[in-house]
């Protein structure tokens, strides 16, 4: 709605005083075309990705994890009956956690993993899930699912299949 503003000496202008002002969306749009593309996209991925762990994080968080103790436990979960190394775990962590091994040590302090020193070689420790950290994984699986599914559920599936293929591109890319 175009009102005039105070001290506007006859003319208009946009204010912002309801829903309807679409003045900040129009100001946005020119100032995306003086950045580059590239620079537009990388923000955009990280604002989406922000927006949606928030999301993850708020539901992982009432069942009283971290994102990163979730985490751990799928990973963990994936990789039974064998379990992994500290440094295998790390290598497939979604964000990187700079100390893993205090963060396994609340983990198992809790319950949610062990951690066993092997015969072969005293200077490898196993870690695994137990039983209740599947148990709570499994109470997560539903929930999690469908927050995901609600999260893109504006999408077609078409080109939530497309956005894949994309992604999985950006990925493969070689580091700047």
């Amino acid at each position: 709605m175009l009102q005039q503003g105070p001290g506007a000496a006859g003319s208009e202008f946009p204010f912002d005083n309801s829903r309807c002002n679409d003045y900040t969306a129009r100001m946005a749009s020119r100032a995306h075309s003086s950045i580059p593309l590239e620079d537009q996209l990388f923000v955009a991925f990280l604002r989406i990705a922000d927006s949606l762990s928030q999301e993850a994080e708020h539901l992982i968080k009432s069942a009283g994890l971290t994102p990163a103790q979730y985490n751990v436990l799928r990973i963990l979960r994936g990789a039974e009956p064998q379990g992994l190394l500290c440094r295998g775990i790390a290598d497939r962590m979604i964000s990187r956690d700079p100390d893993m091994t205090r963060l396994l040590d609340r983990m198992e302090k809790h319950g949610l993993i062990t951690r066993q020193r092997q015969n072969e070689d005293r200077r490898v420790i196993k870690t695994r899930v137990t039983p209740d950290g599947l148990k709570l994984l499994k109470k997560l699986d539903r929930p999690v699912h469908d927050l995901h599914r609600g999260q893109f559920r504006h999408m077609p599936a078409a080109r939530l299949k497309l956005l894949s293929e994309l992604l999985s591109e950006v990925g493969k890319r070689e580091p700047a």
